[in-house]
């Protein structure tokens, strides 16, 4: 009966030590202040998206009979408004953010994959990159709030796959600019990288040149299953690198199926900083 009771004694007291407080972590930079800001300019972000969907979009439609200078009207006014959210915010405080070698992005039949660890990667990429297509989720086009902006902007849904793919290719043939985030989603934090060979495959059908741009946030914030108030205690910085293209005659030798699950794989080891791309 003692063992039993020295036994529960020690399990709680082994409770106790494993569930004390830790040491508090210290907020700065004005932390309600982010916090309010943060909910703010989410809401004015929707609302602005909204509208612009809603109405200005539909003007440029009417007014630009051309279909390819409509979409690039389209997508010059929504990039600048990511731009204009993105310098906002960082004025404001909530944020910062580096972009490394952004002049590099925006070229004729470039592909442009990245990895996606926060909810607002595709702002900035889309912001300095205005004139770019993206392949975005499918759900999209059905939201009441992104639904006039996606479809304004000619960009592309996700699924069904095989329609992506040759819309894609299609548009990189064209000579756009197209962005792809190759995992699909955004990174679950903890997790590797799941990455999805449609960008391989897009790449090696039409692209003529293919950019990884690395994205990084620290502290942590807006990533996969955090809600948008678990902000850090200090302000947020992004750094988005963009890295030297990558030489697809390397692959284009092989055949694409072959191809593609080499390109695939050198993707998903350049994306988890193991290995460099194979030349």
């Amino acid at each position: 009966m003692m063992r039993g009771r020295t036994d529960r004694l020690h399990a709680e007291a082994s409770d106790y030590f494993a569930n004390g407080e830790q040491p508090a972590v210290r907020r700065t930079d004005f932390y309600a202040w982010r916090l309010v800001g943060t909910g703010l300019w989410f809401l004015v972000f929707g609302l602005v998206t909204f509208v612009l969907g809603l109405v200005v979009l539909p003007v440029i439609r009417l007014v630009t009979p051309d279909r390819a200078r409509r979409q690039r009207r389209s997508r010059a006014v929504l990039g600048g408004g990511m731009r204009a959210f993105l310098y906002s915010v960082r004025g404001l405080r909530f944020i910062d953010f580096e972009f490394i070698g952004r002049e590099k992005l925006g070229r004729p039949g470039q592909l442009i994959v990245a990895n996606h660890p926060t909810l607002i990667d595709v702002c900035y990429l889309l912001g300095f990159a205005p004139t770019a297509s993206c392949i975005v989720k499918a759900g999209h086009f059905r939201n009441l709030i992104t639904r006039g902006a996606v479809l304004g902007a000619g960009y592309i849904p996700n699924a069904p796959t095989e329609d992506m793919i040759h819309v894609a290719e299609a548009a990189l043939r064209g000579g756009e600019t197209l962005l792809m985030f190759p995992e699909g989603t955004r990174t679950v934090p903890g997790k590797p990288l799941a990455m999805q060979r449609g960008a391989a495959n897009v790449a090696l059908r039409a692209a003529s040149v293919l950019t990884p741009v690395f994205i990084s946030c620290e502290p942590p914030t807006l990533s996969k299953n955090l809600p948008w108030y678990r902000i850090p205690p200090r302000r947020p910085k992004w750094t988005l690198r963009v890295g030297e293209d990558i030489d697809l005659a390397a692959y284009r030798d092989a055949p694409l199926p072959i191809a593609s699950r080499r390109l695939h794989a050198d993707l998903a080891g350049l994306f988890s900083g193991a290995n460099t791309v194979r030349d």
